[in-house]
């Protein structure tokens, strides 16, 4: 997947278009920055791990793969932005805005998105019903009922009023854009209905999964570790399920959503190791 990245130049091999888009590469140079800084990947190698497990070669569903991340680091870039969560680190390194500036990485974050849905248009296989199906996913994901809608619910504070709308904010904010990652691969190799609906049922729940888990190292975690600060959410007064909970139960919320998940992974035939692998990841990860 890193290799794959790398290759992205973000260039569309015209010669007259490319040439009219002289002088842009100081936003390509910001948009490969935050891209290439490392990270998980979890996104990305979840699509190709359903992929797998349907049957299918991964390399096919790696256009699509490479776009939710593009499209995750967008989102970091935004998140980090003074206006938001005002964060000066993200994997270990200053983050894009302190590097440069505001304006830059706003647009940074605008063209890794559309970079994404491009990604999909001219590199997906499988057909146009296929790109069109796996670009409807990806945008019920980011927009106002996925990644952007959830993004907007946190900074109004609509998670603190009880348990259940806290986890409807983080369903939105981070579990959607972590389910979209297996929701492509099914575009492209469709399982019979109820397979279909055992990994979407696992989809969502690591994507809950990962959240308490984020929750639980913004307190307990190193700054070393995660590379970026700690302490963020209660700086900010944000609702978590460490504040709502407490950290012991949100440590017990994070082990029964996890036993869920690796459950729900019985409901599938194909071989789901790695499935199981990133759940488990994801459940006890320390960054």
């Amino acid at each position: 997947m890193d290799d794959y990245l790398n290759g992205l130049w973000f260039m569309t091999g015209d010669p007259v278009a490319d040439a009219e888009a002289a002088g842009t590469e100081g936003l390509v140079e910001a948009m490969r920055y935050s891209l290439l800084a490392g990270g998980k990947r979890i996104r990305p190698v979840l699509a190709l791990a359903t992929c797998q497990a349907l049957g299918r070669d991964p390399d096919e569903i790696m256009p699509a793969a490479a776009a939710i991340e593009l499209i995750h680091t967008y989102s970091l870039i935004h998140d980090d932005l003074p206006a938001m969560d005002d964060d000066d680190l993200r994997r270990g390194t200053p983050t894009c805005h302190v590097v440069y500036g505001d304006d830059v990485a706003i647009l940074a974050g605008d063209a890794l998105f559309a970079e994404g849905v491009r990604l999909v248009c001219e590199g997906q296989g499988g057909g146009p019903a296929v790109q069109v199906g796996i670009l409807g996913e990806i945008s019920r994901a980011t927009g106002v009922v996925g990644m952007v809608g959830g993004q907007y619910l946190d900074i109004e504070d609509a998670g603190g009023s009880s348990a259940d709308a806290l986890a409807r904010v983080h369903a939105l904010k981070t579990g959607r854009l972590m389910a979209a990652a297996v929701h492509v691969a099914l575009v492209l190799a469709p399982p019979p209905a109820a397979e279909d609906a055992a990994y979407r049922a696992f989809a969502r729940e690591l994507g809950l999964l990962f959240q308490i888990v984020d929750d639980i190292l913004d307190v307990a975690g190193s700054e070393e570790e995660l590379g970026k600060a700690v302490g963020t959410d209660e700086r900010l007064g944000k609702v978590t399920y460490v504040s709502l909970h407490g950290m012991e139960r949100a440590r017990e919320l994070a082990a029964e959503s996890h036993a869920r998940a690796i459950g729900l992974l019985d409901g599938v035939d194909g071989q789901v190791d790695d499935l199981a692998g990133i759940a488990d990841t994801a459940f006890t990860r320390q960054s």
